[in-house]
């Protein structure tokens, strides 16, 4: 799973030529090293990477998986650290578009962002 990270190292210009989406989303990072869950901040994303926000102490080269709304749980090592904001590589590329997609009740759905009941079929009576 983690022999070596199949992607090679980019550059800042390589970076910059994938394209990003700049949006808000909340996510959970788990670290590998300790198994811990954090909620975290999606800033932008892109099919390689993604710079997250939070209060999670990481450094670069940390393991992590990140859990997408509509994706699921995605691979990552940490590329860069600023502050409490920091990027994420993938290990392999996913879908971005799926993130901006309507949420979804399925199994790869955050807990967080389910809705909390759902809304009663059929005619709504009066009180």
């Amino acid at each position: 799973m983690w022999a070596g990270l199949v992607r090679p190292l980019l550059t800042d210009n390589d970076h910059r030529q994938l394209g990003r989406d700049s949006l808000f989303l909340m996510a959970e990072v788990r670290l590998l090293d300790c198994d811990a869950e954090h909620r975290i901040k999606v800033r932008n994303l892109s099919a390689g990477g993604m710079m997250a926000e939070g209060a999670v102490k990481v450094q670069r080269g940390t393991r992590l998986e990140v859990n997408l709304r509509n994706i699921g749980w995605v691979e990552g090592v940490v590329a860069w650290v600023q502050d409490n904001r920091f990027g994420i590589a993938f290990v392999e590329e996913i879908d971005p578009k799926l993130a901006r997609a309507p949420l979804g009740e399925g199994p790869s759905t955050p807990r967080f962002v389910k809705p909390i009941m759902s809304v009663p079929r059929g005619p709504l009576r009066k009180i």
